[in-house]
C-alpha cells in the first residue's frame, strides 16, 4: 500500500487548521501537506507534527490570489522580484517546519503575453530558485494544472512540464504528478483511462517527486468518479515508487466519511 498523506488545505476542514493534524493522525495518515500556512507560527505546526508523529511532506510557494487570476508568479514576466520573495519566504518556513519539498506554480499567462516568453521567464526563475533550494537541501516540484479549472495556466500537461524541467536542468527540480489534473488533460476526462496515468508514472518514475489525487469529475474522494484507484494504488507499489501519495480532494461530506479508499 502506498504511503498516504493528507492535504490539510482540503481535508478535515470541519475543524480549525491546527486541529487538522490530530484529526489526520487519528484517521490513519502518517504524512501531511498544506498549501499556504504562512499566517501560522511554524513552531505551532512543528509541535503538532511531533505530538502526533506526522511527517511534513510538502507545502506551496505562495502563488497570489486566485480570485485575481493569480496562480503563481514563476512564469510571469515582470514578476521576478515577487517570485524571489515568495521563494525566500517558503524556504525559510519549510526549513523551520522540516519540509523538504516545495510546490512551484508557474502561473496563468497574462493577456497578450507571448507563450515562449513566459516559458523562458519560468525557466530562468526556477533555475535560480533551484540553486538556492539545493543549497538548503530542498526539492522544487513543478505541477501541471488542468485548463478547465485554471484557464490559461502556463503548464497544463506532463509533456510541457517535462520539457521545461529538462530545460531548467537542475537535479532537484522534479515532477509533481496530480492524477486529478492529468486525468482531465491526458486520461480521458470523465471517461476512465487509468492506463494513461499508469503508463506515465511508469515511464517517468525517476522524475516524479510527489503524487496527489482526487477523483474526476468533481475533485471529490475516490469512488465518486471514474478513476480506478485500486489499480493505481497497486501500480504505485508495483513500479517501486518510494514517495508520498497525497489525498488532495474536496470531501463530498464529512472527511472521516470519505476515507473508505484507504482500505482498498
Amino acid at each position: 500500500m502506498p504511503r498516504f498523506a493528507a492535504n490539510l488545505s482540503f481535508l478535515f476542514t470541519e475543524v480549525p487548521f491546527l486541529d487538522r493534524f490530530e484529526a489526520a493522525a487519528r484517521a490513519g495518515f502518517r504524512g501531511v501537506e498544506f498549501h499556504y500556512p504562512f499566517a501560522v507560527d511554524p513552531a505551532e505546526i512543528r509541535r503538532r507534527l511531533v505530538d502526533f508523529n506526522l511527517t511534513p511532506v510538502l507545502m506551496n510557494i505562495r502563488a497570489g490570489d486566485p480570485a485575481q487570476g493569480e496562480w503563481g508568479f514563476a512564469g510571469i514576466p515582470g514578476r521576478e522580484a515577487t517570485f524571489r520573495l515568495c521563494v525566500t519566504e517558503a524556504m525559510q518556513y519549510a526549513l523551520e517546519v522540516g519540509i523538504t519539498q516545495l510546490n512551484c506554480l508557474a502561473g496563468v499567462k497574462p493577456p497578450n503575453a507571448d507563450h515562449r516568453t513566459c516559458e523562458v521567464t519560468f525557466i530562468g526563475n526556477v533555475r535560480k530558485a533551484a540553486r538556492r533550494c539545493a543549497d538548503a537541501g530542498l526539492t522544487l516540484n513543478i505541477e501541471a494544472l488542468n485548463t478547465e479549472d485554471v484557464p490559461g495556466f502556463l503548464v497544463s500537461n506532463t509533456r510541457e512540464a517535462m520539457r521545461l524541467i529538462d530545460e531548467i536542468g537542475a537535479e532537484n527540480v522534479m515532477l509533481q504528478y496530480d492524477w486529478y489534473h492529468m486525468q482531465i488533460m491526458e486520461g480521458g476526462g470523465r471517461k476512465s483511462r487509468t492506463n494513461v496515468l499508469a503508463d506515465t508514472m511508469r515511464l517517468l518514475l525517476p522524475m516524479i517527486g510527489h503524487i496527489q489525487f482526487a477523483d474526476v469529475p468533481g475533485r471529490h474522494e475516490p469512488g465518486t468518479g471514474g478513476i480506478d484507484f485500486a489499480t493505481l494504488f497497486r501500480h504505485v507499489d508495483a513500479i517501486g515508487y518510494q514517495g508520498w501519495v497525497s489525498a488532495e480532494y474536496r470531501p463530498s461530506g464529512r472527511t472521516v466519511d470519505s476515507l473508505g479508499w484507504m482500505k482498498i
